[in-house]
């Protein structure tokens, strides 16, 4: 028998505002990002506890992403999304963290630009 998949505690649809970019005008005020993270965890215990103890205080981690994000000022959105998953990874709980950057309006045409990263402890 493989190993277990692990469980998954989801944040979605996390719209902060943040100074990211290269360019001179994108650089003078906050632009508008949108952050998923999927926490890779075992939820088994708190499963049957019923205990926060025993899980991931998403709302924590939810906390420090927000401070850091919105006084960030990265040129790229891959370093935005590694700083986050950095963040989540402090976590001992955490085994794997993935996170999507969305940057709306960064290309004329299309909706978005994401780049999506998964990390684990011994990537940091």
């Amino acid at each position: 028998m493989g190993e277990r998949q692990l469980d998954r505690i989801h944040i979605r649809d996390l719209a902060l505002r943040c100074i990211v970019g290269l360019y001179e005008d994108e650089r003078r005020a906050k632009q508008d990002v949108i952050i998923n993270i999927t926490l890779h965890t075992d939820c088994r215990t708190a499963c049957i506890s019923d205990r926060i103890e025993d899980t991931i205080d998403y709302k924590a981690i939810k906390k420090r992403v927000v401070a850091m994000v919105e006084t960030s000022q990265f040129h790229l959105i891959e370093r935005l999304a590694q700083a986050v998953a950095d963040l989540c990874l402090e976590s001992p709980a955490v085994r794997c963290v993935d996170v999507a950057v969305d940057k709306p309006g960064a290309l004329r045409f299309a909706r978005s630009v994401a780049v999506e990263i998964s990390r684990e402890p011994r990537d940091v």
